[in-house]
């Protein structure tokens, strides 16, 4: 049980789902499948997959690594998109 709300918690985290949705668009953008994503950062197939469902609290090396994989700022990472704007300059 404690498990389950722990769980739903993570997902309600509006930091976690953004950057999740960023890492997402941004490796679509640059035509990136999560396995060469995963392997330019240094990071397992499966990692890379659950961050972009927001399911993994991830640390501040894990941010840097897949911002250098998709050679972005960690900011870019975390920055909200105007409503606007779809794709990175």
């Amino acid at each position: 049980m404690l498990r389950a709300v722990r769980r739903q918690q993570l997902k309600e985290c509006a930091a976690q789902l953004l950057f999740a949705a960023n890492v997402r668009r941004i490796r679509l953008f640059k035509s990136l499948t999560q396995e060469k994503l995963a392997e330019y950062a240094d990071l397992h197939p499966n990692y890379i997959s659950s961050v972009e469902r927001g399911e993994r609290n991830i640390s501040i090396c894990n941010i840097e690594r897949i911002a250098r994989a998709l050679n972005v700022t960690m900011a870019e990472l975390l920055s909200a998109l105007p409503a606007n704007d779809v794709t990175p300059e």
